[in-house]
């Protein structure tokens, strides 16, 4: 094999093996002066295809995203597309997103790049990976099956292997039983399928670097408000330590592009997906993985359609404040805080900000005046804590551990079948 060679051996379809598939590609680039030799991938993760801001329809805007994506991988010579989760917004997407995921593939595969894909939780693990098998021969990995956490994606040259693990995202109600687990929950679940991805790895060659693709919430990630919910047992989170041994995790769910470590990263979505996402730079990771396993990051920028703004204060002085000029071409969330609703105050917020999506009202009042909302008392507050705070209000004292248990039992339960549910659809 040449050094200008790249071969990626298949390595399952539906989690069996399949022996003596590789393919080849010729790379553009790949070396730089006084280092070793470079692997470059292109980190992106949450696509949501399909879903809408505010109303406002995100197709174009999303197809642009695509466009953008193939002329990085053109132009930085990118060896490896990694998309952590989340290409759908749901199990069962419109036909349109469905269109333009159908041409994302295709134009990934005729840059001859190799491209491992795994399902997130809004996506239906199943409805993704039908077909995987066969468009694993032009180069595009699906992996949606938890039983193939331990099945790499082989990416192999003249100075070595990259073993690409794809973790799609693992349901613990749905995955405790595949991986042995006692008792249901995220940290479980994933050290499962990390103990099978570590067990993988210590039979390779020596030197052999390694990507794992994940779609979970790290500790030490921020979450937005477009992420949906994923507690379980009062726990959303899992520790970085999860992913120890592996060369890069490149994960997907949280849609800020965040660094957890060195190692560990979120791409964060390619477009703002809530007003909570406003400061957001939406991007992608290029990352340069070199002969010994050492990461070097960039970030690339997505286009986006159009800023986002949250403006606050009384109407009349949102409509009169010069300093707000830059955001009258933005979508704009704005909280008005005049203590009495104002006449038509879209109507008259659209006139200086004709791009506003989003309109709340905050009065500002002293905290204990009975007027102030109920959705504001229970602003930042879980299920859980709602729940709770309502035994306290109703029986004069909250509930005992025994029956916070049975409370966060009960919300588990709830949300597994509801997941359930969709996936079934």
């Amino acid at each position: 094999m040449d050094q200008g060679a790249t071969c990626v051996s298949v390595a399952s379809v539906g989690g069996e093996p399949r022996a003596g598939s590789c393919w080849f590609q010729r790379r553009s680039g790949g070396r730089r002066a006084g280092r070793g030799h470079f692997v470059k991938l292109l980190h992106t993760s949450d696509w949501h295809l399909g879903r809408a801001f505010h109303r406002v329809n995100l197709l174009d805007a999303q197809a642009e995203f695509i466009g953008h994506l193939v002329t990085t991988v053109r132009e930085h010579g990118v060896e490896a597309v990694v998309v952590s989760g989340d290409v759908y917004d749901r199990a069962v997407p419109p036909l349109a997103a469905v269109e333009l995921f159908d041409d994302a593939l295709h134009r990934l595969a005729d840059l001859g790049v190799p491209t491992v894909m795994i399902s997130g939780n809004h996506d239906s693990a199943r409805r993704l990976g039908v077909g995987a098998g066969l468009i694993d021969r032009a180069g595009i990995h699906l992996r949606t099956e938890p039983s193939a956490c331990g099945v790499p994606v082989v990416l192999s040259d003249a100075h070595g292997d990259v073993a690409f693990y794809g973790l799609p995202y693992l349901e613990p109600a749905l995955v405790k039983d595949e991986f042995a687990v006692d008792r249901a929950g995220h940290e479980a679940v994933l050290a499962a399928a990390m103990d099978r991805v570590r067990a993988d790895l210590a039979t390779r060659a020596r030197g052999t670097r390694s990507v794992v693709l994940a779609h979970a919430f790290v500790t030490g990630g921020e979450a937005s408000d477009s992420e949906r919910d994923i507690t379980v047992g009062g726990v959303a989170a899992v520790p970085a330590g999860v992913f120890e041994g592996v060369d890069y995790t490149a994960l997907g769910h949280l849609h800020g592009s965040q660094t957890i470590s060195e190692r560990v990263r979120y791409s964060g979505s390619p477009l703002p997906y809530s007003f909570s996402e406003s400061d957001h730079r939406k991007s992608m990771w290029l990352v340069d993985l070199d002969a010994e396993g050492a990461v070097t990051a960039e970030r690339v920028d997505c286009p986006v359609p159009r800023a986002l703004a949250r403006i606050r204060g009384a109407l009349d002085d949102l409509l009169a404040d010069p300093g707000l000029v830059r955001h009258e071409e933005a979508w704009v969330e704005a909280t008005l805080t005049d203590p009495v609703r104002p006449a038509d105050p879209m109507a008259r917020l659209t006139e200086r900000f004709p791009h506003t999506l989003s309109l709340v009202f905050d009065p500002e009042r002293a905290p204990d005046d009975p007027a102030v909302s109920y959705a504001r008392r229970l602003a930042g507050r879980s299920d859980q804590q709602i729940a709770e705070d309502f035994v306290a209000h109703v029986r004069g004292a909250g509930p005992d551990a025994r029956e916070q248990v049975v409370l966060r039992d009960a919300f588990d339960t709830v949300r597994a079948d509801a997941t359930v549910r969709e996936v079934a659809r």
